[in-house]
């Protein structure tokens, strides 16, 4: 885990490395400090020494400052450090999520990916940070006032190391009882985030049905939720600080009562004989001892919980997409005939249950498709796999006579656009969005297919027109109209294949006609799949299929299915005569 996440340090390696130096350096200044110090009282101030004293306070003056200077040189460096870190993690973390396929998606729900590259990295940062700088600090610190301890008095040093095992213990206890929460903690914000994503989302629906108290203590129940964990875990690490307190006053009581028995030993030439100065020197030792402890104490806390973030970090990093391709993939989609041979398809984690059940199909060039069905039929599942956002688990799908699986995915995608019935369009003018489809088409080719969409009217009239701004998600827009503006988007990829899924029901059956007419006279070469709710919408198609739980009842011309399809008959009965005519 952690080479994995050290991979994403890159450029920011220098300073990775600076810190620690400039801390080593820092360190070793102010462990000398003490030992100047007692040479300043035993042999300057006892010994009545001015000249020593000015020599002595000369030289503590210029350690000093250049402590403060390579100080301020490690924090420097462990800030561009830790930033670059948390930068490319978030990038590497944002351009794996991209490779994904809809079935590495499903895995992770989008709340859970928005926290782990939000809140996991800001934690990883920090203790990241913290690791590089007070990480090296707090130890080489302990270490050196060690040494310098013992060189001054090994007996009374002793104190320091009988509370290490203690020190040890208790904080495994407080981290083995911690983690798990911490585990818990977030994945309930996953849960949080998610919520108010829903919300915020739907936030006309919730309006519209005064929900907002059941959408209150909703979120006041997860949130209630996450207080309650971290409370716990917060308790659990309290213990952490009133331990180390005891620990080390322990210790200054301790090296107080026996270093004051020395100094006054130090007549007698005994074993235990302290002078003034280096009794001084121990007792700043202990302080510096103590506060090294007291950052192993922030260190430790904040590993804990950087420790569950960076888990689920690499679990984003890990995820590799199982859609690629080929070893040899085929770059160029000659047409676009399509042909589904025997194939059955099941989504990831429900593989018992079949939402395609042998389907065999065989889609002409230029062919206009309709597909027809209930809910739950799969039609969407059907054209999912033209583009392979999924991969199927039996047969095969293929597209201009090469199996989907031997294309280069980029390639094959490029060839197939999707117009979907929830579109999405982002923040930004009409022309940004409409330039997904072709970042370099020009405006007479914007215009041209907005004209085919039947956008290009009502863009006219906002007084912006094409420069108009569009509001996330497209809120400042009707759905007809967003149906309309992705439809456009899709014909600017001049694909080979062109999938409408079930991507006019926003629109008035008088323009969904002119879409179709438009269709049939300006892209005849292009294969067109239609999947519609209404008849109206397919009913001039080359041939129309009629699903039923994932599999093929009929395939026909509208002539043809009225005679031999009852599921057909129904829906066109339905809608010709349930008391609404689409025609």
């Amino acid at each position: 885990m952690i080479r994995k996440l050290l991979s994403s340090v890159r450029e920011y390696k220098r300073n990775t490395i600076l810190a620690p130096v400039y801390v080593t350096f820092e360190s070793i200044l102010e462990i000398a400090i003490p030992t100047l110090m007692a040479l300043l009282i035993d042999n300057g101030i006892n010994q009545k020494d001015m000249s020593y004293v000015l020599w002595i306070g000369l030289a503590l003056t210029v350690f000093a400052l250049l402590s403060l200077l390579t100080g301020i040189l490690a924090g420097r460096s462990a800030a561009i450090a830790a930033s670059g870190f948390a930068k490319n993690l978030r990038h590497d973390m944002f351009y794996n999520v991209q490779k994904f396929s809809f079935s590495n998606i499903d895995k992770f729900s989008t709340a859970s990916i928005i926290t782990r590259l939000t809140t996991d990295i800001t934690n990883v940062q920090n203790a990241f940070q913290m690791l590089i700088r007070l990480g090296v600090r707090a130890p080489m610190v302990i270490v050196f006032s060690l040494i310098f301890s013992f060189r001054i008095n090994a007996y009374l040093s002793l104190t320091f190391l009988a509370v290490i095992p203690i020190l040890g213990l208790g904080l495994w206890l407080i981290m083995s009882h911690v983690h798990p929460i911490f585990v818990r903690v977030f994945n309930t914000y996953d849960k949080l985030n998610n919520v108010v994503q829903e919300n915020l989302h739907g936030i006309r629906v919730v309006k519209s049905y005064i929900r907002q108290d059941f959408e209150e203590k909703k979120f006041e129940g997860i949130s209630l939720s996450i207080f309650q964990d971290f409370t716990k875990a917060e308790k659990r690490l309290a213990f952490n600080m009133p331990l180390m307190q005891f620990c080390l006053y322990a210790s200054m009581i301790m090296l107080s009562w026996f270093g004051a028995k020395a100094i006054v030993a130090s007549g007698n030439n005994t074993a235990l004989g302290l002078t003034t100065g280096e009794l001084t020197s121990l007792i700043t030792y202990a302080m510096q001892i103590l506060m090294s402890l007291m950052m192993l104490s922030m260190i430790f806390v904040m590993i804990i919980i950087s420790h569950t973030s960076a888990e689920r970090i690499v679990k984003i990093l890990d995820e590799k997409s199982d859609l690629k391709s080929g070893n040899y993939p085929v770059c160029i989609v000659k047409d676009g005939a399509i042909s589904f041979e025997n194939v059955s398809f099941s989504y990831p984690g429900n593989t018992d249950k079949l939402v395609l059940n042998r389907i065999n199909l065989s889609i002409a060039t230029g062919e206009t498709v309709g597909i027809i069905g209930g809910t739950g039929s799969s039609k969407t599942s059907l054209v999912q796999l033209i583009p392979r956002l999924y991969d199927v688990i039996n047969g095969k799908v293929t597209v201009g006579g090469v199996d989907v699986r031997n294309y280069d995915l980029e390639s094959l995608r490029n060839q197939v656009a999707m117009v979907l019935q929830k579109n999405v369009l982002f923040s930004g003018t009409i022309k940004e969005n409409l330039r997904w489809g072709n970042e370099n088409a020009t405006d007479e080719e914007l215009i041209h297919a907005c004209r085919l969409a039947q956008a290009d009217g009502f863009i006219r009239e906002f007084p912006e027109q094409y420069d108009t701004y569009i509001e996330q998600g497209g809120a400042n827009v009707s759905g007809g109209q967003r149906q309309r503006l992705c439809i456009a988007r899709a014909l600017l990829k001049k694909p080979q294949i062109l999938i409408l899924d079930d991507s006019t029901s926003a629109v008035d059956t008088k323009t969904d006609s002119l879409i179709r007419q438009a269709f049939r006279q300006d892209i005849p070469n292009i294969t067109k799949i239609i999947i519609a709710q209404r008849v109206s919408s397919i009913k001039d198609a080359d041939k129309i299929i009629v699903l039923d739980n994932g599999r093929v009842n009929a395939v026909g011309t509208h002539e043809e299915l009225l005679e031999r399809s009852a599921i057909y008959r129904e829906v066109y009965e339905s809608q010709s005569w349930g008391g609404v005519r689409h025609e």
